[in-house]
């Protein structure tokens, strides 16, 4: 597995080894040994699977206690995906780093406890797979603006996206509950 960091130093992309062959592909997702040098965990604690339309925008969302980190990747489609920095003594504070992650690139991305997290989805559908370092707690679930202009996130241009409710209706950062 290949290792980059992005432009925000805890956000990872990881990239496996692809072996593939006319019988298909085999790649290892997750190996402790391998990412735990970089900061990635041991222990996850949850696996989400979710299936989503095209241009639907999920987020961005984190839980203000039982912080999640996620380990993400997309097994059919592709996405934009999002992390935005929420810990208010970071200097990356309000920062934001995005990346396509596809069926076809076979990326990850380590999106550590203290970000805000969300995606787009660019194909006709795709389904989404993240390992969380903590249990989803609903009553501490958050979210920030997907359009909130002070972050001034590059969304692919697709036209309106589909939002939940709860994403439609949130606060932007400034608004926004933090981590320190």
């Amino acid at each position: 597995m290949n290792v980059v960091r992005t432009a925000i130093a805890d956000v990872l992309i990881v990239e496996p080894r692809v072996f593939g062959d006319g019988r298909g592909f085999f790649y290892e997702s997750y190996n402790a040994r391998v990412l735990a040098p970089h900061g990635i965990p041991g222990e996850f604690v949850q696996d989400n699977h979710s299936r989503s339309a095209k241009n639907v925008l999920r987020g961005l969302h984190y839980q203000i206690r039982q912080p999640q980190g996620k380990l993400v990747r997309v097994i059919e489609g592709s996405v934009f995906d999002v992390a935005v920095d929420i810990r208010r003594a970071s200097p990356t504070f309000g920062k934001w780093v995005g990346e396509v992650l596809s069926a076809d690139n076979k990326r990850m991305m380590w999106i550590p406890e203290g970000f805000a997290h969300g995606f787009l989805v660019l194909s006709e559908s795709a389904e989404f797979l993240y390992k969380a370092t903590d249990y989803w707690a609903p009553e501490h679930e958050r979210a920030i603006l997907w359009s909130d202009p002070d972050l001034g996130i590059a969304w692919p241009s697709i036209g309106a996206p589909v939002l939940a409710a709860k994403d439609a209706g949130a606060k932007r950062l400034s608004e926004a509950e933090v981590y320190c």
